[in-house]
Order: C-alpha cells, then structure tokens, then sequence
C-alpha cells in the first residue's frame, strides 16, 4: 500500500496535465506500476560524500543537498540497486597527490560498507557478482554495487586495481574531468590550461589498466573519456566495455556523450550504454544559465573540488535557494528528454545495449526524475513510448547485469586459461 499511494501521489505531481486522468493514462500508470514492481531497477551511477554513512548522511534518514537516494525512497520510487561511486577527483600528479586520492577513495569504499555490513544488513546488501544483485533483491533488500569514477587514485601503481577488486569494485572509470596517467579526458582542465589530448587517447598504462579489469572481471568504463580514448579503451579490452553515465551526441552534441561511432563500438564489445539523468548533456543549456550558475559557483566557492563538503548547513540551504531561482528562470531537462537519448540508443544499437543511470548527488537529476523517490516516473515514460514489459526490465538492469555475467565469465576463462 505504501509503495501504491507514493506512485499516486509522484503522479499527481509529475504527470497529471488536468483535473483528471484520462482513461488510457490510469491504464498506462496501472501497466507501469506491475513493471516497476517486476523489474530490477539498477542505476549505474550515484555519487557519495565524504560524510556517506554518518550520522550527517545516514542512507535511513531524508538529509540537506546531496542526499537524493536514501533507503526510504528508494523504496517508495522503486530504485533497487544503485551503484555508489569512489569517485575522487583529479589532482596533482605526484605522490603526495596520489596518496591523498588513495586515502580519499578507501574511505569512500570503507563508507559503503559500513552501510551494508554494519548499519543496515537487514535491509541492504552489497553486491559482487550479478547472482548477487538476484539473490539479494529475492531476499526483499535494496542491494548497492560498487563503481570506481576516475582512474587518479591508483597513480601508476596496477596492483591497487587488484585491491579496488577485493573492496568490490565492479567497474572501473579511468578518467574524470582533467587528462591523467590513464588517458585523456572528454573535458581537459581549462583551469590548468590543458590540451585538447595528452596521450591521443589512453596511455600505455591505460592499456595496461585495461588488460588488468578484464582479468579482474572489473568492467571497463568510458564515460568522462574523450572520443579516442574511448575508442582506445574498445579496441584493447578483451571483455564487454561499458559507459556508466553518458548520453547520445546524436541528440545533444556535448563533449562528455557518446558519438554513434562510440555507441556501435560498445554494442560491438557486447557492453551497454547507461543514459544518464544529467541537464547539460541532455540538451543544450543557454549560455545565460551556464554564466548564471558559474557566477554562483564562484560567489560561494563551489566551483572547486570538494568544495561541497565544506559548506556549512547554511550555506548549503543558500546554495541550494539561489539555484532552485536559476531553475525556475530556465528549466532542467525532464524525464521526456531522458527517453528520448534512450529511444535514439535502441535505434542506433538495439534495445540490449542500454540502460539508466541517474549521476545523483554528482549534479544529475532532472524535472520528473530529481531524488530515487521519483524513479517511477521513468519508467511511466518508457511505458509510454510504448516499450514492453520484458525491454523495460533489460533497459532498468537487465542489460547490465547481462554485462556483469559475461564480465564474470571472461575473467574466470583468462584465470583458467581458456583464453
């Protein structure tokens, strides 16, 4: 009951264009609803504080800025398996700075699984494998997965990828924003005054970095890669290549989506796409918007990295008015333009080969689809657009757990040598 009144009442909000729904809407919402309820709904792609599993953001409790998927809602929008990201952003590239990433991202793997082991076994727990995600979701848990967003941390020492293994890391993003030791990034740091490429591509360690998730079973992720180095990373990795949050140039031309060439080479690795929830690379964002929030960012020292964390209460409540104003003057994408990257994908690669991804906390969320409380909006859409039952469960997970599978396997046949 309380997962169907959460439902009614998301919709009331989101999508109710009248006084009342036509016929054919409360069909298409009852339709959507026994979906959501089948399905295993991953999202490859929400982001942690250095606070995660604290009393500040405690995965229990509704929280200030940055705690978009708690337990709670969740539940009521029907997220079910969201991965939480190590993501430590790019720094100098030297040992003091590799060693401040590392110590930053055991942290954030440490976070994770206090949440599943210590706080909340009984209603989460913490997936390795894909027959993982299945037994526990079977169980009546939320399940969470582990990716690694930006390869900075290891520096040029492979063997930590082996111990990013062992924390349950089950993919492995080499870049970010900002070229590192692994590769070039889609958006170099015009800050530091970068070039558009370093490497051309990924680097011979990039190269080996690759070989090394393959035999792991870590999946390879390209997303935050520029176009060659994503290419890079598709011709070398023998293993099914993924992009945990991107979007389709083909419908919004920004430097951080996928190029149709870029989306036929996944689909030839067998990988998957996760379209993800993120305003700028859905659509174009007027330039009046970007100077608006740039100006903000600047005023309130938010346009540096990390920079979150340290904002008082206050001043993240500020923060958070000033850009809700921002909003109001000129609207996020929606859950319609979601779909729409998602319809282009099936057409360009097929429905097997994509998925959603949402980059919560990490500044994705859009009109229709803004906190895990309002994931069922996404899939009304789906429905909608006429999707089946069995497409939408390979687009919320399925697809990617299939990668998972085939990841698994091609590590254990490297370790036995059948391949």
């Amino acid at each position: 009951m309380l997962r169907r009144l959460t439902y009614a009442t998301l919709l009331v909000a989101g999508f109710a264009a009248g006084p009342a729904w036509a016929a054919s809407d409360a069909e298409l919402i009852a339709r959507a609803r026994v979906i959501q309820d089948k399905v295993i709904s991953i999202d490859t792609h929400v982001d942690i504080p250095a606070n995660f599993s604290t009393d500040a953001y405690d995965m229990m409790k509704p929280g200030p800025r940055g705690q978009l998927v708690h337990l709670p809602t969740m539940i009521s929008g029907g997220l079910d398996a969201p991965f939480l990201i190590v993501y430590v952003g790019q720094g100098e590239r030297n040992t003091a700075g590799y060693a401040r990433a590392l110590a930053d991202a055991f942290g954030k793997f440490a976070a994770i699984h206090k949440l599943a082991e210590q706080l909340y076994p009984d209603k989460i727990g913490l997936a390795l494998t894909a027959a993982d995600v299945r037994r526990i979701h079977a169980s009546g848990r939320k399940v969470v997965l582990i990716g690694v967003e930006n390869g900075y941390p290891i520096g040029k020492d492979l063997r930590l990828l082996d111990q990013f293994y062992d924390y349950g890391a089950r993919y492995f993003g080499l870049t970010h924003n900002g070229h590192n030791d692994l590769g070039d990034s889609a958006q170099p740091d015009q800050r530091n005054k970068e070039p558009a490429a370093e490497w051309k591509g990924i680097s011979p360690l990039g190269k080996q970095v690759v070989a090394r998730l393959n035999a792991l079973g870590i999946m390879v992720d390209v997303s935050h890669s520029s176009e060659k180095a994503t290419m890079d990373m598709i011709a070398a990795s023998t293993a099914p290549v993924i992009a945990s949050h991107s979007a389709a140039k083909g419908v919004n031309d920004h430097a951080r989506n996928l190029s149709d060439a870029g989306l036929e080479g996944i689909k030839r690795t067998g990988g998957v796409v996760q379209v993800v929830a993120f305003d700028p690379y859905l659509r174009p964002v007027l330039a009046e918007k970007t100077a608006a929030i740039a100006a903000l960012g600047k005023e309130m020292g938010t346009d540096q990295p990390g920079a979150f964390g340290k904002l008082t209460p206050a001043q993240v409540a500020a923060f958070d008015a000033r850009m809700a104003e921002i909003h109001k003057q000129w609207p996020r994408a929606g859950v319609k333009d979601l779909v729409d990257h998602i319809d282009y994908v099936v057409k360009k690669i097929g429905i097997d080969y994509v998925g959603i991804s949402s980059d919560f906390n990490g500044g994705g969320g859009i009109d229709g689809w803004s906190n895990a409380g309002k994931t069922f909006n996404v899939t009304v859409e789906l429905v909608r657009r006429g999707y089946s039952e069995e497409q939408i469960g390979k687009i919320w997970g399925g697809n990617l757990l299939r990668v998972m599978e085939q990841t698994e396997r091609h590590a254990a046949d490297l370790k036995s040598g059948k391949k």
